[in-house]
């Protein structure tokens, strides 16, 4: 079990995982562009708010990859089966509670369900588990969640 390896996994993952989004933004089967989510939340110009969601998006996949070391230190072991259960609970974590509740504490381009007429966000609210984002989006997020997990988990047992 191996810390880099993890931090490996994260940034392997974090490509998947970004890589898998765009893919399904172009396919039609979700609305969501994380980068701008993410970017949003410090400028509202979406050119350099993608770029720098972007490497927002990356840095906290290198976090999380080390939140999934210390759970693989706790458990005493690491691998691509217990990496897949951890991706399913991170999935359910973003698009409950990360997306939905705390990204728009922070994001001030992003609407809220008690936004009014008299604010024009530049961002819809995601909605519980992101449906406001279309309705694959749940799925979307739940599948590539778990390729984050399992990338993660096999890169820190070494395999």
């Amino acid at each position: 079990m191996s810390v880099w390896g993890a931090l490996a996994g994260g940034a392997v993952g974090t490509v998947v995982l970004s890589s898998g989004y765009r893919v399904a933004e172009e396919l039609g089967w979700t609305r969501m562009d994380l980068p701008l989510l993410l970017g949003t939340i410090v400028t509202g110009r979406r050119p350099r708010a993608s770029a720098v969601g972007f490497a927002v998006h990356v840095v906290n996949g290198l976090l999380f990859s080390l939140l999934y070391a210390a759970v693989f230190a706790a458990v005493g072991r690491a691998g691509w089966s217990l990496g897949l259960a951890l991706g399913a609970v991170h999935a359910l974590f973003a698009g409950g509670v990360l997306v939905n509740v705390l990204l728009p504490a922070v994001n001030p381009r992003m609407g809220t369900p008690w936004t009014d007429a008299t604010q024009t966000p530049l961002l819809e609210p995601a909605g519980f588990l992101l449906h406001n984002y279309g309705r694959r989006t749940a799925a979307v997020t739940l599948l590539l969640h778990l390729a984050y997990g399992a990338i993660v988990g096999a890169f820190a047992a070494g395999l």
